[in-house]
């Protein structure tokens, strides 16, 4: 289990851009499962959409582009402290099959595929109370700063 604290040592997102609350799971080099609690006082909220608060569908996949870091991240032993960061390089097989919105618990999955010289691929997905709100490849350079 990670909390907040720990978790911020993996990675180098804050406020408002932190999307991982939590971690529960993790299994280096296998998976991970973390959630993001959606409350209304997200900044996104503020335009996205006032009237009727929807989590964005690239907030999302964001999350569990994050998960899937810390993941490959504790797979490595290494931090961002220790001069690395791991970068979005695509996704792939995008789907969306749920509105997410405040007061919802966004579990967020990610599994390795694959690595090969510094790129990682995911499978992940983003559920509510056990059902499905997005899934998606996702691919990460890991890259020396």
């Amino acid at each position: 289990m990670m909390d907040v604290q720990e978790i911020r040592q993996y990675l180098p997102h804050r406020y408002p851009f932190l999307l991982v609350d939590r971690v529960v799971e993790l299994e280096k080099g296998k998976s991970i499962t973390g959630y993001k609690n959606i409350s209304i006082n997200e900044e996104v909220f503020n335009g996205h959409f006032p009237e009727m608060p929807i989590f964005p569908g690239v907030m999302i996949v964001e999350a569990l582009a994050q998960v899937s870091g810390i993941l490959g991240f504790k797979t490595l032993d290494q931090k961002p402290a220790d001069g690395y960061l791991y970068l979005f390089a695509g996704i792939d097989n995008v789907r969306f099959k749920r509105q997410v919105v405040p007061g919802d618990r966004l579990q967020l999955e990610s599994q390795v595929i694959s690595e090969r010289r510094g790129i990682w691929k995911f499978a992940g997905k983003a559920s509510v109370d056990g059902e499905l709100a997005a899934s998606a490849d996702i691919l990460c350079a890991v890259k020396k700063i």
